[in-house]
């Protein structure tokens, strides 16, 4: 994290915290060998020099152990900006590298349970980053002086009896502590199960409301906190086990070395200020130490948290650029596949060897039932996959050969399903160009039919949407796609099964939409209404991953196969509507 770029404008800060976390932690050690020189010339002095002696003593040890507690809180004050930073920066990463990894997955990830992931593993790498730096070493310093400043100034016996204490405290704990992270990896694990399921329950409340799953969905989220509850409790107990192991060791520790000062005072070898400076001096050791304690405990558990995050940060997406990647300059459009296989993960079969052309500025419809492979043409356009065998191409550019940020910067998408971010009109329909103004939001709106929606409402773009867009209709969603779409201006278009989800008045509206939508550029349209693509320059129909047939909707009709097999069944399923068949 030090060596990360955006955190060397605090080196200063990070050097003079530590200075200032030493300096308190020699303070600590000294300032109970000033109480005790106090102490033994109260004992020893007569008259007015001695009261004026221990009195300059009793205040060397006031503001020595004023100062070893006060520069930490110093310490703090200062620190803080860059723990945050740290624990941003590390955030961010982790968000932007999954934000990075490829469509495969993210179809197979809970939202919930990845945000959680970095949210944990951001705030532990926070911890690590400040206990280590500025309680951990800072504390073994503080023994490394006690030890020290006993073996010289009252006998080596007391140094290794604090050295041996600390050992079997730190012994005990590393042991208890891994037999704790076990229990802590199941618990972190019901937690992340718990916090998916919470997340997924709420962004589906519609679905729960229309099969009145709301008890079942109540039922669920009970077993899982149950789960969750039962492993806490576990912990905690374990918790228990450890702080009460550690305080009979410490107490034990202390308990030997006044024994032992106390029989050296008998024995004339010591005098009492000097048990005093020693049992003072353990006692502050011994804080530390149960510091120390608690902030392994905590870096172990800090250490699982980001197990995750470490793994999501080392997952390689499937689909890379190119070292030699260059960015994707359209010449119009022009769309080529050639040979082209691909089968999704966890299937036997996909697309197999497909090829077609789509000339600048025409409009292609790819149609064929359910599982055919549509929606995968259009995902190995955009380079959501690679295919495993045969090119697709661009103007005659290699996708695979281009930067994928400048592929997507020039294919614009109206999706089955318009999903939106829980912001206003404004920032939904700008989302394509952040530099887009007020007046070239409105102009794209009016294009895609959704001009005299928006000047309707009282907030006109600073209207919210709801989450995932749920205060518009589905046809307003739509148009909203659309407007997105003409607002980027690409000089490709991809429309995927755009108007499948509509009625029949509002495919209409959408169907003007579209259509002014893709005037002038090359479009690729995937369609289950046949009506959306029936003017379309070339139309492929699929059937289990390959091209049985292509031409114009008048000559597939001709044909009498598998096109002409679906029109007329939806001529059947649309008699109602004439209008749809007749576009």
């Amino acid at each position: 994290m030090l060596l990360h770029p955006e955190l060397k404008k605090w080196r200063f800060r990070i050097g003079l915290a530590f200075v200032v976390t030493v300096l308190a932690k020699g303070l600590s050690v000294i300032a109970p060998v000033f109480m005790g020189e106090g102490v033994n010339k109260l004992i020893d002095g007569d008259g007015a020099a001695a009261g004026t002696s221990f009195v300059m003593f009793f205040v060397l040890f006031a503001a020595a152990r004023f100062a070893s507690n006060a520069l930490p809180a110093v310490r703090d004050g200062f620190f803080s900006a860059v723990t945050q930073d740290a624990s941003r920066v590390a955030a961010v990463e982790a968000f932007r590298h999954a934000q990075n990894l490829d469509l495969q997955f993210h179809v197979t990830r809970r939202s919930g349970a990845l945000n959680r992931v970095i949210e944990r593993g951001a705030g532990a790498l926070e911890y690590l980053f400040r206990f280590l730096a500025f309680n951990i070493g800072p504390t073994l310093v503080e023994l490394a002086f006690a030890a020290v400043v006993l073996a010289v100034l009252y006998g080596l016996q007391f140094s290794m009896a604090a050295i041996i204490t600390v050992g079997v405290y730190a012994l005990y704990t590393i042991l208890i502590t891994e037999w704790r992270n076990k229990q802590r990896r199941v618990m972190n694990h019901a937690d992340t199960h718990l916090r998916g399921i919470a997340l997924d329950t709420l962004s589906n409340f519609e679905t729960v409301k229309a099969f009145a799953a709301e008890n079942r969905e109540a039922g669920r989220y009970d077993d899982a906190t149950k789960e969750y509850n039962r492993h806490y409790v576990k912990v905690m107990q374990s918790l228990s086990v450890l702080n009460a192991g550690q305080e009979f060791i410490m107490t034990g520790g202390l308990m030997a070395v006044a024994i032992m000062a106390g029989y050296g005072a008998i024995n004339g070898d010591m005098k009492a200020g000097d048990v005093t400076a020693i049992i003072l001096m353990l006692g502050n050791i011994y804080r530390p130490l149960n510091i120390l304690g608690w902030a392994w405990r905590e870096i172990k558990q800090g250490t699982i948290d980001i197990e995750k995050l470490f793994g999501l940060m080392d997952r390689k997406p499937n689909i890379i650029d190119a070292p030699d990647a260059v960015p994707f300059h359209a010449k119009g459009g022009a769309i080529a596949f050639e040979h082209v296989s691909f089968a999704h993960e966890g299937r036997e079969s996909g697309i197999d060897d497909i090829s077609f052309t789509a000339p600048v500025g025409a409009m292609i419809g790819v149609v064929g039932p359910s599982g055919a492979g549509k929606s995968t043409i259009l995902k190995l356009l955009f380079r959501f996959y690679d295919p495993a065998s045969g090119k697709v191409s661009i103007d005659g550019q290699d996708i695979a050969n281009v930067t994928q940020e400048s592929l997507r910067a020039n294919l614009g998408l109206v999706p089955q399903e318009v999903v939106l971010f829980n912001d206003t009109l404004r920032f939904n329909l700008g989302y394509a160009r952040l530099d887009a103004t007020d007046e070239e939001i409105m102009e794209a709106a009016r294009r895609a039919q959704l001009g005299n929606f928006i000047d309707s409402l009282p907030l006109g773009l600073d209207t919210p949407v709801g989450e995932r867009g749920l205060k518009l209709s589905g046809g307003e969603k739509q148009r909203v796609g659309v407007a997105r779409a003409i607002l980027l201006n690409p000089p490709i278009l991809i429309l995927d099964e755009a108007t499948s989800s509509l009625d029949s008045t509002t495919e209409l509206e959408v169907q003007t939409a579209l259509k002014e939508a893709a005037r002038g550029r090359t479009t690729v349209a995937v369609a289950h209404r046949l009506s959306t693509i029936a003017g379309a320059d070339i139309i492929i129909v699929l059937d289990k991953g390959k091209i049985v047939e292509r031409g114009t909707h008048s000559e597939l009709l001709e044909k009498s196969g598998v096109y002409a097999s679906l029109w007329q069944r939806q001529i059947g399923e649309n008699a109602a509507h004439p209008d749809l068949v007749d576009a």
